[in-house]
């Protein structure tokens, strides 16, 4: 069965685990963190549909509701970076919520360029929305509120502008397709670096982290819990160069 798993990481953060064998990623809302009437922020949307009879971003809705969440209620939309299975489902997002959308700037080129060739290669259209906002290494500016605070980190090797996102206070790093549980992101890709994805993990190693969200589950797990697990995780993963 394709479906989506909540799981509830820290206070406000949750983490949308994809069960399934359709093309997808896992997805992390970070709730009621904005100002305003949209007060969401959805970190990779993933896919509007995959296989026959797979449809993750309704799956998406319908745990985000569990949490008493809305799609609609989504003020902004960051992409760890703009593959198929991480990003094709941000302007279905826009339509439904006329939510505001962030990509590093590295990878937004790449979207117009490269990027939008791998859709093709996928059966699937590149999107049409342009980011409202083009992310730079540090701390975001997009209007949180309430405490929040999230620094970007630009850590290519899977793509040329990959985004990590890292939430300091509660010691949680979203990782996207960087690193993953006893693994790492695929380099042959194109726009890809093993030379990149080396100094990336070193520098998200040397982070104070509890959690690590990544973008999809391997042989280690979905996700990885604990400080002494994560620093594990790291050695492991170090070990890959």
């Amino acid at each position: 069965m394709n479906s989506h798993k909540s799981i509830s990481v820290a206070d406000g953060v949750y983490f949308y685990l994809w069960v399934g064998q359709s093309m997808n990623c896992n997805s992390v809302v970070l709730a009621h963190a904005l100002a305003g009437e949209k007060p969401h922020v959805l970190i990779d949307p993933g896919m509007t549909d995959g296989f026959p009879g797979s449809e993750p971003l309704d799956s998406l809705a319908a745990s985000m509701a569990t949490d008493g969440l809305k799609i609609e209620d989504v003020g902004m939309v960051i992409g760890t970076h703009c593959h198929p299975d991480h990003f094709q489902a941000v302007d279905e997002v826009v339509r439904r919520s006329g939510a505001r959308v962030a990509l590093s700037e590295v990878e937004y080129d790449f979207l117009k360029g490269d990027g939008r060739g791998f859709y093709g290669s996928f059966g699937t259209a590149a999107p049409t929305v342009v980011p409202s906002i083009l992310l730079h290494e540090g701390t975001l500016d997009i209007g949180f509120s309430n405490g929040w605070k999230v620094d970007a980190l630009i850590a290519p090797g899977h793509t040329p502008g990959s985004v990590c996102l890292y939430l300091k206070d509660s010691k949680v790093l979203v990782s996207g397709d960087v690193v993953f549980p006893g693994s790492i992101g695929r380099m042959d890709f194109t726009g890809g670096s093993v030379s990149a994805m080396r100094e990336s993990i070193r520098r998200l190693s040397e982070l104070d982290v509890e959690h690590i969200l990544s973008g999809h589950s391997s042989a280690g797990g979905p996700l990885v819990s604990g400080k002494n697990n994560v620093v594990r995780n790291f050695q492991i993963v170090g070990t890959f160069f």
